[in-house]
């Protein structure tokens, strides 16, 4: 749809208001097409607002959003839009391959019977075709529902926390599929979602959200720069260790693996050596990096806010 290097979505000053309540106070967004876009926040930030209001489910009180460098409200724009927000529109009492079937109908498919078994490939559900959807798991209708929304190939896919309720092969076959399809440049992903370790193996832009409003936006690159390298120590004696090193370093912290982090700029043999002296012995040492939820953790806590 789109031209070289244009972006799927410009939001500038977006404002939404549910009577007194302001949802959005002046929110700016930018999407590359072709990304997997995370939209991060604790509950009531904006997210769903935001992703509710590109979809057109509900209308702005202020400022403009633009797809594909046209207003929202263009009806060629909206046809190209997938949508997955809380759960899918299905019918209990039918089976899945007769809720597919329904939607491409309803969106003038052609070839739907084509279509739809292209899509229950997709999200590996071949098998459950004949399946009523009452009676498929909380993960298995969230794949019926990203079926449901790559129906007739939109060029922007909007998900709402679509990892819920997935086991680990559930996850890896969502990854696989929102790689797939935007692998090749022709679909672009914006994802909501507190999964986020989940989330980090698959986004290539991100964009964190509060009260209302973006905090940042940056690439998995830049956020891969900006995540704050730490050295991390297993000892003989883990409680002289910690005492020791935090006579030394200003940040020493345990981690839910166990290990020591020393979060202060310090080379790893200056750490052995420093034990070592002190007479505690290293068993394990190594150099990583904060996750996307630890990052996210401490933006929050920087700006007044916190993780739910």
């Amino acid at each position: 749809m789109g031209g070289a290097n244009m972006n799927a979505i410009e939001i500038i000053n977006l404002q939404k208001s549910f009577g007194r309540r302001q949802a959005l106070k002046g929110l700016n967004m930018t999407v590359p097409e072709g990304a997997i876009y995370g939209l991060i926040g604790e509950n009531g930030s904006g997210k769903s607002t935001t992703e509710k209001l590109i979809c057109g489910l509900i209308r702005p009180t202020g400022g403009s959003i633009r797809l594909f460098g046209k207003d929202c409200t263009d009806e060629k724009v909206r046809a190209k839009i997938g949508v997955l927000i809380e759960s899918p529109g299905c019918f209990p009492g039918a089976t899945v391959w007769n809720n597919l079937m329904l939607q491409a109908a309803n969106l003038g498919i052609n070839h739907p019977k084509e279509e739809v078994q292209k899509m229950l490939r997709l999200v590996r559900m071949e098998g459950a075709a004949g399946n009523k959807y009452k009676n498929c798991s909380l993960g298995m209708k969230q794949r019926i529902g990203i079926a449901m929304a790559l129906l007739g190939n939109p060029e922007l896919l909007i998900l709402d926390e679509p990892l819920n309720g997935l086991d680990a092969d559930g996850m890896r076959i969502m990854r696989e599929v929102l790689t797939n399809i935007t692998g090749n440049g022709l679909c672009t992903v914006v994802i909501s979602s507190h999964l986020l370790g989940e989330l980090e193996k698959i986004a290539t832009h991100y964009g964190i959200v509060r009260d209302g409003k973006m905090i940042t936006e940056m690439t998995a690159e830049e956020l891969e720069n900006s995540c704050r390298t730490y050295v991390a120590v297993m000892a003989d004696n883990m409680d002289a260790a910690k005492s020791m090193l935090s006579r030394n370093y200003t940040r020493v912290e345990s981690d839910e693996s166990g290990y020591l982090r020393i979060y202060d700029t310090v080379k790893p043999e200056d750490v052995t050596a420093y034990l070592y002296a002190n007479g505690i012995t290293v068993s394990e040492l190594k150099t990583d990096k904060i996750s996307l939820e630890e990052y996210y953790i401490d933006l929050m806590d920087a700006k007044g806010g916190k993780m739910k």
